[in-house]
């Protein structure tokens, strides 16, 4: 069965890395440094693999062909499209990934590349809350706006969850001066409700990552960001894509089985506050 390619959970590869990526596709083959120091080499010939899943919260570089990077992707039977947009981008808790408005802005050239709207999905991800004196703010307003674009643009799922605490995430949100606010889990449960009557009223569908007790809510599903049985009704050719768990990812992560060639060792200037894996900090 072929492979279906994840570029990648561990960094943003379309934003940063896109010569390396670009690179990598071209060539057919990929040289993956582990976190142990350890490499490997995942076979990226297109007759080997069924989908390239792109995982960023900047897609101009695949827009404008930089470095080559459509024209390489472009040899590939499907490429599918997760796209992060928090509405935090430019704000001091993502001070590196791009503002809203450019971010939606993106939304048209992304489906047309992608062939069909089935193929983008949004990453609303995470929901994030902090303290400014008496007021507790979070990204939770811009939901419509994204929802509407989603909408508009023929995209019809939105996933989500709510920022988690890290014990790395934690040190990099006091050093930035943000006082991070969890709400408890009957308030997130309170605020998935409102999620999902907004999702409804634009005929989207909702899911919750890695978050189980979300998916309880009516209306909000339990998420696969790489889901082998969708990629396998997607492909041109209606080949099949493995749909067995993907083990290496955590107990409630819904995906299915995919090659990650992202490292944590290429770094990530988003400068998230909340990420976990970010290696600048």
């Amino acid at each position: 069965m072929k492979s279906v390619i994840s570029a990648s959970r561990r960094t943003d590869l379309v934003a940063f890395h896109a010569s390396w990526l670009a690179g990598a596709l071209a060539g057919g083959r990929a040289e993956v440094l582990g976190p142990r120091g350890r490499t490997r080499t995942v076979d990226l010939r297109p007759e080997s693999v069924h989908t390239v899943v792109l995982w960023s919260k900047d897609f101009a570089p695949l827009i404008e062909d930089r470095h080559g990077l459509r024209s390489a992707l472009g040899r590939y039977d499907q490429a599918y499209f997760l796209f992060t947009i928090t509405g935090l981008g430019g704000t001091p808790v993502e001070r590196g990934a791009p503002p809203r408005e450019t971010a939606l802005a993106q939304l048209p050239a992304l489906v047309a590349i992608a062939g069909d709207p089935r193929r983008v999905s949004l990453r609303f991800d995470p929901i994030f809350a902090w303290r400014e004196g008496p007021s507790i703010r979070s990204n939770l307003p811009f939901f419509g706006t994204l929802a509407a674009e989603a909408s508009r643009r023929g995209i019809e799922d939105i996933r989500f969850s709510f920022a988690q605490r890290y014990a790395r995430a934690d040190r990099r949100i006091r050093r930035g001066g943000i006082e991070f606010v969890d709400p408890s889990e009957d308030e997130k449960i309170e605020s998935a409700h409102r999620l999902a009557e907004t999702a409804a009223a634009f005929g989207l569908r909702l899911f919750s990552c890695s978050q189980d007790f979300l998916a309880r809510v009516p209306g909000i599903g339990r998420s696969s960001c790489i889901d082998g049985a969708l990629l396998s009704s997607l492909h041109p050719r209606g080949e099949r894509a493995a749909a067995a768990k993907d083990g290496s990812q955590r107990a409630e992560c819904g995906c299915t089985r995919s090659e990650d060639i992202g490292s944590y060792r290429q770094a990530c200037p988003h400068r998230c506050l909340y990420c976990y894996a970010n290696p600048e900090a």
